[in-house]
């Protein structure tokens, strides 16, 4: 594909500055420190935390937004923020362009930024949206922003309406839930997303993005879906999907809505599929969840499951741990009685993701937040 073909599929803003690569991009040996990205209902903009352990988290800037979802986004609000760390040192950060609240006061305070519930027709389904904020910075602090339009590509979709008439990218019912990976057999950063057409069923698309962030280098493919039905379309929704490369295998977690929404497992050699789905994995939570992210302690051949409890109330977060990928542990939520995982000065924070960090660049954020306060 012609990448002049590229650039008039996604509405570049304009970018941010000093967002300067450091000299010596560090390795697990180097990281000391944790950050975790979030976002909350209320505002519906980006939050950060921190750790030293792991185990116990402090939010940064006393929990207010980091960045404000109105100044980054097209429908002036954030959802589903991840970080991950690349190759190059460089931090990539990729979120929902989405408002669920922006025409009525859900929480006191909320602007209301449109007239309807959605931004489209509710023939386009709940929560619909057309894109995806992408940023990158090496610091966490200066960064420079592009905001991916789906509704403006040209490309197939690889979907048919009942009639088998192909669906266009203007008709996108949703783009939610973004993450990041690379993948080094492509040399390339690959985001993977919950997509659907119109208020059809919800599957996981991918892109290659180029190393800057700002600009797609592929047209959108399908990396996992549901097992197909009778009538030839997905039995079932499965949305939220992560992405982790250990030793020869890449797993995968993703939300099923065969039931109850539950966090699934599946596995493949390769990036981009087929994965296989794995029915032994139990990660013991009962009630509705979703937005599972798989991170490594650092210096510990163990991985930690995160997902977001929003059935419980309060809301909340659940952990399960895993040496093998095949046992899982469930070891609690937030602060509950008997659980590791504690937070000092934060609650009700949504859909997180977290990456490692050097101490040094750790204290540079608190320093930075401690005086921006």
């Amino acid at each position: 594909m012609k990448k002049a073909l590229i650039l008039s599929y996604a509405f570049i803003a304009a970018l941010g500055i000093n967002a300067q690569k450091t000299n010596k991009v560090p390795t697990e040996a180097d990281m000391g420190a944790y950050i975790m990205v979030y976002h909350k209902d209320a505002d519906h903009s980006l939050h950060m935390a921190l750790s030293y352990d792991s185990y116990t988290w402090t939010a940064l800037n006393d929990d207010k937004p980091v960045i404000a979802g109105d100044t980054i986004a097209m429908q002036k609000g954030i959802r589903d923020p991840h970080i991950f760390r690349g190759p190059d040192g460089g931090f990539y950060l990729a979120m929902t362009d989405l408002h669920i609240f922006s025409n009525h006061e859900r929480y006191k305070g909320t602007p209301i930024y449109r007239e309807t519930q959605w931004e489209r027709g509710n023939n386009y389904g709940w929560g619909n949206n057309r894109g995806l904020v992408m940023m990158k910075s090496f610091d966490l602090i200066h960064w420079t922003r592009t905001n991916l339009n789906f509704s403006k590509l040209t490309c197939s979709t690889g979907v048919t309406d009942m009639h088998g008439n192909p669906i266009p990218w203007s008709e996108v019912g949703c783009v939610w839930a973004p993450e990041t990976v690379y993948d080094y057999e492509a040399g390339h950063l690959l985001v993977h997303f919950t997509t659907r057409m119109k208020n059809g069923t919800e599957m996981i698309y991918y892109i290659y993005m180029n190393d800057d962030f700002t600009q797609m280098l592929s047209e959108p493919k399908l990396l996992f879906e549901a097992p197909l039905g009778k009538n030839g379309i997905p039995a079932y929704t499965v949305i939220d999907s992560d992405i982790i490369h250990v030793g020869d295998t890449y797993h995968l977690f993703y939300v099923s809505h065969e039931h109850t929404a539950t966090v699934k497992h599946a596995t493949s050699k390769n990036i981009t599929g087929p994965y296989v789905m794995d029915d032994k994995y139990n990660d013991g939570e009962k009630q509705g969840h979703e937005a599972p992210n798989c991170w490594k302690r650092l210096g510990q051949d163990k991985y930690v499951i995160m997902f977001d409890n929003y059935s419980r109330r309060p809301h909340n977060f659940g952990f399960v741990e895993t040496t093998d990928f095949q046992t899982f542990n469930m070891i609690g939520y937030f602060d509950q009685e008997g659980s590791p995982m504690k937070r000092t000065n934060f609650a009700e924070q949504k859909h997180a993701a977290v990456a490692p960090l050097t101490v040094k660049e750790a204290k540079a954020l608190e320093k930075y937040w401690k005086k921006k306060k």
